[in-house]
């Protein structure tokens, strides 16, 4: 049987060799066949074929007859993908525990210091300098959270707002009334407007990678930028959480 390159690529990312890939090749078009049988429809050497088919096996992708002459044949595809699924998740599963137990002990032994990328930004033009970087970068989601002492900032942000990627879509979720918005609800670029009566401090998310975030009540008080795996994803969860809670606009 022939298959394009792209499919036994696909069958040796799964955990295949060549000759496993020719000899299940080779049952998927024949059917039930001897050991023999697959060795010459299969081009696989006769001194190698129990070895491939009791590897193909073990991986779940064919079987074989209890009795003798033992005949083999294959296990539908999906059914085999899903064995390789599972069977990869149990070894990532002891992977993990296995780094969990040996290495992240010697990790918080030696008090290693991360170092993520975290900013904080001063004046109104570097935060402004550090939106339009990350607006610009993004490519398909952006996540705004906008106080009411962050209005003059998105109002100068947006032209920016405008000239973004095809294709991204953009959230706005604001304090205070809707029409107080208006100007920006009304932008091409912003896909939904909510809004809520108070919001402690806000920001931009972009494609769940890095956050701006702007702290304070009445004023901001400290506006930071950051690409921390950890910070953004608790950034972005808090923002569904309060988008979810938010009337439409």
């Amino acid at each position: 049987m022939s298959v394009d390159e792209h499919t036994r690529e696909t069958l040796r990312e799964m955990g295949l060799n060549a000759y496993e890939i020719d000899a299940y090749l080779a049952l998927l078009e024949n059917g039930q066949l001897t050991a023999m049988e697959i060795s010459s429809e299969a081009k696989v050497p006769y001194s190698k074929i129990y070895e491939v088919l009791n590897s193909l096996k073990e991986k779940g992708w064919i079987k074989s007859s209890e009795t003798r002459p033992f005949k083999y044949y294959p296990v539908p595809p999906l059914e085999a993908t899903a064995f390789t699924k599972q069977r990869l998740e149990d070894r990532y599963l002891g992977w993990e525990q296995t780094v969990s137990e040996a290495l992240q002990p010697l990790y918080e032994k030696r008090e290693l210091v991360e170092r993520p990328d975290i900013l904080i930004l001063h004046g109104q033009q570097a935060v402004l300098a550090k939106l339009e970087e990350v607006l610009k970068k993004a490519n398909k989601e952006i996540m705004i959270a906008a106080p009411t002492f962050a209005k003059p900032i998105f109002a100068s942000a947006e032209q920016l707002l405008t000239g973004l990627k095809k294709n991204v879509t953009v959230k706005l979720m604001a304090a205070g009334k809707s029409n107080e918005w208006i100007p920006l609800k009304k932008m091409a670029a912003i896909n939904e407007l909510r809004v809520r009566d108070h919001m402690f401090g806000g920001g931009v998310i972009a494609d769940g990678k890095e956050a701006m975030l702007f702290l304070g009540e009445d004023k901001p008080s400290l506006v930071i930028w950051s690409n921390h795996v950890g910070l953004v994803g608790f950034a972005r969860e808090y923002f569904q959480f309060l988008w979810d809670s938010s009337a439409t606009a």
